[in-house]
């Protein structure tokens, strides 16, 4: 059972999935025992394609105190480990206008390596958002109708 991190609950939010992929993350130094203290930050994250190798950005790793001589940059670029088809797969959906490969969670895998889930999404626009709220709020209110209507018919009976 993989042991999750960080999770992007904005991503979730604001952007439509599409697809998920699991990818390796490349660290340097004291960034394992970080992560595994759950020092990581993904909720502006995103990552790009360039020259045939995705890089993740905008994503803060906070330096421990006792890292000693193996502090690096917080929020430095990281490279992010795909196969070549999942590259090449990737990059041909993110040619279409309005794609974008955003992190949705960080977590150890059964063999204790450290693995970023990212997501080709499409970004939602604000009127798709507020529909989405009212779908749910009026689920919300269908659930307490019925509930309130069912615990009335047991005490009638």
């Amino acid at each position: 059972m993989d042991k999750v991190i960080a999770t992007n609950r904005k991503a979730l939010k604001d952007y439509e999935i599409l697809e998920k992929v699991e990818a390796g993350i490349e660290l340097k130094g004291s960034e394992v025992k970080s992560i595994r203290q759950g020092n990581i930050d993904i909720s502006e994250g995103f990552a790009r394609i360039e020259n045939g190798e995705v890089f993740l950005y905008n994503t803060r790793i906070t330096q421990l105190a006792q890292a000693g001589y193996f502090k690096v940059e917080p929020e430095r670029i990281r490279k992010l480990l795909l196969h070549r088809r999942q590259i090449i797969r990737l990059y041909q959906s993110l040619s279409q206008k309005g794609y974008t490969l955003i992190p949705l969670k960080v977590y150890f895998n059964q063999r204790g390596l450290v693995k970023v889930e990212i997501a080709l999404c499409k970004g939602k626009k604000l009127y798709d958002r507020r529909q989405i709220i009212k779908q749910r709020e009026t689920e919300i209110r269908l659930r307490k109708i019925l509930k309130r209507d069912k615990g009335g018919e047991k005490g009638s009976t």
